[in-house]
């Protein structure tokens, strides 16, 4: 360990890492973050030119975030939005449709949330819901779920005629790697909350969950609206790895002049196709 003496004698990283030699001190976990904390704030600084340029330029862009429970879809949200400007940003997680809502075309409570022109929208759960989850917990019938499954490309057909950008990711997280983040999630009063039955229930369930999230991507992966899969084992390269993925798909002011890289590393990031290894099968 370093003394409080080691620290104050040292004022570079590199004298940092000459002193960690010579104590043979590993400090590779620290460096990784220390990349991580610089790539971030750079990436970061690369959206709010996006945001700009979105705003100036009166586009509109909604990012839907799915995968299975604790896969990171929350998280990542938060690096992506916590420096943007909210006046033309929104974050948008829906609850249970209220008795109102059930009894309305099941598109209708996700219209009114899409961006108005110069906004990006961020999608915690989607429509979505109905593809995956809904069918896996019983909470629609199978009538519910066919409809949806055809309506559900041609509705975002329309959003691209309109000149809607749509990003879908998917994030992919081992059976293995969720349970590990229940178990964090229990043990932290600070994540408690978002522990749930509905939690457990897909671990119980993987399987299904599985064929369904197969069948959602077989049937609404289009070259219009293509599904983006994310590997999320390692939840910071994700997060850098999406955000880079959203830079790279518009020509932004500035974006020539970047400090740092913002193409994805596509053994992270890729759009979806059967062939493509997955970590939540």
């Amino acid at each position: 360990m370093f003394t409080a003496e080691d620290l104050a004698s040292v004022s570079r990283r590199k004298q940092l890492f000459s002193l960690a030699e010579e104590k043979n001190i590993n400090i590779e976990k620290i460096v990784k973050n220390l990349r991580y904390e610089e790539e971030l704030k750079l990436l970061q600084a690369e959206l709010v030119s996006l945001q700009k340029w979105v705003s100036q330029n009166n586009k509109r862009v909604a990012i839907i975030f799915e995968g299975r429970d604790a896969a990171g879809k929350g998280g990542s949200i938060k690096r992506f939005t916590e420096h943007l400007n909210p006046r033309s940003m929104r974050k948008v997680a829906l609850s249970k449709p209220t008795d109102i809502e059930k009894g309305q075309w099941y598109f209708r409570r996700y219209i009114k949330e899409l961006p108005n022109a110069g906004e990006i929208v961020f999608f915690d759960r989607s429509w979505y819901n109905r593809a995956v989850v809904e069918p896996v917990m019983g909470f629609c019938d199978k009538k519910q779920y066919d409809q949806f499954m055809v309506q559900v490309p041609e509705f975002e057909h329309m959003l691209y005629e309109s000149g809607v950008t749509l990003i879908k990711f998917w994030f992919s997280i081992s059976k293995e790697e969720q349970v590990k983040r229940f178990n964090s999630r229990l043990k932290n009063p600070l994540k408690i909350w978002k522990f749930s039955p509905v939690d457990q229930k897909g671990q119980e369930m993987w399987d299904k969950y599985t064929h369904y999230k197969e069948e959602m991507f077989s049937k609404t992966h289009t070259t219009f609206s293509p599904w983006i899969i994310v590997k999320t084992n390692d939840k910071k390269e994700a997060r850098l790895e999406s955000i880079r993925y959203v830079l790279s798909r518009f020509d932004y002011t500035g974006k020539k002049d970047a400090k740092i890289n913002v193409l994805p590393d596509p053994n992270v990031i890729s759009r979806y196709h059967r062939l493509v290894e997955q970590i939540d099968i």
